[in-house]
């Protein structure tokens, strides 16, 4: 049987955070919470939803052009010049695809050979490695160390050489709410430009900003023709589930990552690439609000999980908190994130999903906090039905 299937599907797992969110509803129907995947329970803008109906009854049905729209590129293009000071021709340099996840993977099999390397930090989003995989290319990974999520200078140097052909940053990072400094990206940059290595860019969470500044990583010097820069609706607009996102790049790799998107897609859905286009157009106080209504429910959320006994580390950025358990006395994070959801009825991610070298995730888990008020307000019920600390070291 092994014949039948491929080597590389065999290097890594299903994704861990999905099958979360299949662990809440198999125990507890829509009864759980599911603090475990990132997407929101609350509507995305009325004003999008009914541009949506409308281009559907418009007859916007059919195939757009293979790499977006005209109207939406072009929307991209002036939505990425105000918020990050990138300049992008939306007719050479701009790829629509379906969703980050698909930017991300695309890029990677645009750009990369079966020789190169990837350094990407860890705990890292889940589908960084897998895409280095498919992609036949080796990750080589880089800590990011707690309370700050800092990298050691001198380890991050030592990862790239001659064979290093890109760097994956996520900035705010999923999942430790990490925003990268200027003086960081600026050093990132410096390797880059050294090795002669790409700047991969995820930067879907770009207007939840707590602490710090987004800063994208194409507009610092000598990076504009060396970066692709990543990003999407989903988060921003409360739309996870249009798989809108979009790659920005200089026209030599936009021609490759628009080859492989062909593909391995053909194209995003033609009638909500025409409803984004409203908001692409949102006024500045669509984002203050955003990011004031992300901002009260992060300082909730904090306030319930350190009361509950988790030592909690405040996220700068995107909408996760990451925790330690360790004063919990579980064995594993595996084993905390399943007395979780079978016997409290929250589901979360365990830590170690996010690390090459799990053990560095074993006393961590992952809370989401893109709920409404009344959802974070239960979350503080259910926790209420744990046992302390202590008395589930002695369970």
């Amino acid at each position: 049987m092994d014949r039948l299937t491929s080597d590389r599907a065999a290097r890594f797992t299903e994704s861990v955070i999905r099958d979360m969110t299949r662990q809440i509803l198999h125990y507890h129907g829509n009864q759980g919470l599911n603090l475990a995947q990132g997407f929101p329970d609350f509507p995305a803008p009325a004003a999008l939803k009914e541009a949506a109906c409308a281009a559907i009854m418009a007859d916007h049905n059919q195939y757009g052009i293979t790499w977006g729209i005209p109207s939406f590129r072009q929307a991209i293009a002036r939505k990425v010049a105000r918020y990050t000071g990138i300049v992008a021709d939306p007719e050479t340099q701009l790829t629509v695809c379906c969703g980050a996840t698909e930017a991300m993977i695309a890029t990677m099999m645009g750009v990369l050979n079966p020789s190169d390397e990837v350094v990407i930090f860890q705990p890292f989003y889940e589908n960084y490695g897998p895409d280095c995989i498919l992609s036949g290319a080796r990750p080589r990974f880089v800590a990011l160390r707690e309370p700050d999520w800092s990298f050691d200078r001198d380890e991050l140097a030592a990862a790239f050489g001659p064979r290093t052909r890109a760097i994956v940053i996520n900035t705010p990072n999923n999942p430790t709410g990490k925003v990268f400094s200027r003086d960081e990206l600026s050093f990132i940059a410096g390797l880059c430009q050294r090795w002669d290595s790409l700047a991969i860019t995820d930067e879907i969470y770009e207007h939840l900003v707590y602490e710090g500044e987004h800063i994208s990583v194409a507009t610092l010097p000598g990076m504009a023709e060396r970066t692709v820069t990543i990003s999407g609706l989903s988060k921003t607009y409360s739309v996870t589930g249009w798989r809108l996102g979009y790659a920005v790049a200089s026209p030599a790799i936009t021609s490759a990552i628009r080859k492989v998107h062909d593909f391995l897609t053909v194209g995003a859905p033609a009638p909500l690439q025409a409803a984004a286009c409203t908001a692409l157009a949102f006024e500045d106080s669509y984002y203050t609000q955003l990011l004031a209504d992300y901002r009260q429910r992060r300082d909730f959320t904090l306030r319930l999980l350190a009361g509950a006994g988790f030592r909690c580390y405040p996220p700068a950025g995107a909408y996760y908190i990451m925790t330690d358990i360790s004063d919990f006395g579980f064995e594993s994070d595996v084993a905390m994130a399943h007395y979780l959801v079978k016997d409290i009825g929250v589901a979360t991610v365990p830590g170690s999903s996010f690390y090459h070298d799990e053990a560095l995730g074993r006393q961590k888990i992952r809370f989401c906090f893109a709920k409404r008020m009344e959802t974070l307000q239960r979350l503080q019920g259910l926790l209420s039905r744990m046992a302390t600390p202590a008395k589930l070291r002695r369970l």
